[in-house]
């Protein structure tokens, strides 16, 4: 597979993340976050999707999605929640907290750093605290688009455990030095942190995709299949081009009929339609990130006219090119012209 698809899909799907807090727990305690999308409109106000992970970087608890069974954490783990799920962290299975709105989204907050500290049924806004706690983890956020194309997100596991090991050690020391970055504001902090966090989640997926048994259906399992990605590859770097499944069979050595069948079964949808979901997450990258004309952005993914190219993404995501081109515009604009919410470090 030449080409490298998933840093494509990445790249297309603006992946962006910071490390916002530390999060310490001693004795009996439980953290119970919310669904992200009820607050991710205050942390990624541009990010249409919200993910939430942490990484234990001292002792050990529990994680879980609230309702779903618990699993063990240690330290040098990394627990994801990539659907954006509400979700607990805790000293121990099975406990419950109040799902509150995060202290770190308070707009009355200056001094920082501050200790979001859990204790038995107390928690305690402290601030530039000193204290040792048994467990600490490393708190942070992802947000990523899922329009018009995300084919990432739904091929992920509601909960992602990622146990430490001697190659991964690495995660605690990277991850502390993320939160000193967030702490001492550095000129280029903000954008280290942004690329700590994705470096962080890509090697995650990568991790995930190394785990998965042959028999896997997907779209990163289609990723590793010769057959499947090959065409998946073809595909991605040249989308404008006047793909057919027999063409593609021909490339990959499948038959027509193979092929439509294998990567149906393994990506949930006909080459075709992955094909015309694909140009239109081209295409938007191309209206959000260029001042091309939209004439000039339906020719740049395989379309012969303006008006074929406005109805296809129209019926996609709700509106004409030109328009979503112009809330998009003005959605970015709000958000900069917004304070953005402050990292904060708990130990």
């Amino acid at each position: 597979m030449s080409h490298d698809i998933l840093s494509d899909v990445l790249r297309s799907v603006r992946l962006r993340g910071a490390v916002f807090y530390y999060v310490s727990g001693s004795r009996d305690w439980v953290a119970e976050a919310l669904p992200s999308r009820d607050i991710a409109p205050a942390l990624m106000p541009d990010s249409e999707h919200v993910m939430e992970y942490h990484v234990i970087t001292r002792g050990s608890c529990w994680g879980a999605i609230v309702g779903e069974p618990p699993v063990r954490l240690e330290r040098g783990d990394v627990v994801l929640f990539p659907h954006g799920d509400a979700h607990v962290v805790s000293s121990a299975p099975g406990l419950r907290g109040p799902a509150d709105r995060p202290g770190y989204l308070d707009p009355k907050l200056a001094q920082l750093p501050f200790t979001l500290h859990y204790d038995a049924s107390e928690v305690r806004l402290e601030i530039a605290s000193d204290r040792s706690s048994e467990t600490t983890l490393v708190c942070g956020f992802l947000g990523c688009d899922l329009r018009p194309f995300n084919p990432l997100i739904a091929t992920l596991p509601r909960l992602l455990h990622l146990r430490a090991s001697g190659d991964h050690d690495w995660t605690v020391h990277f991850m502390r030095q993320a939160v000193a970055e967030s702490k001492n504001k550095r000129p280029g902090g903000e954008a280290m942190l942004e690329r700590m966090s994705e470096m962080m989640f890509v090697d995650a997926v990568r991790r995930y995709v190394d785990t998965l048994p042959e028999d896997s259906r997907g779209w990163l399992a289609g990723l590793r299949d010769r057959f499947v990605g090959r065409a998946l590859s073809l595909m991605h770097d040249a989308p404008a081009k006047e793909w057919t499944v027999d063409e593609l069979g021909r490339r990959v050595g499948l038959s027509r009929s193979a092929l439509h069948e294998r990567f149906s079964e393994m990506i949930g949808q006909p080459p075709m339609q992955y094909l015309a979901n694909w140009r239109m997450q081209v295409a938007a990258a191309l209206l959000r990130n260029t001042n091309a004309t939209v004439a000039s952005v339906a020719l740049d993914v395989g379309y012969d006219s303006e008006a074929a190219f406005t109805r296809a993404f129209k019926r996609m995501v709700g509106s004409p090119p030109a328009t979503w081109r112009r809330e998009k515009a003005q959605r970015a604009r709000a958000t900069r012209g917004a304070e953005k919410p402050a990292a904060v470090e708990v130990k």
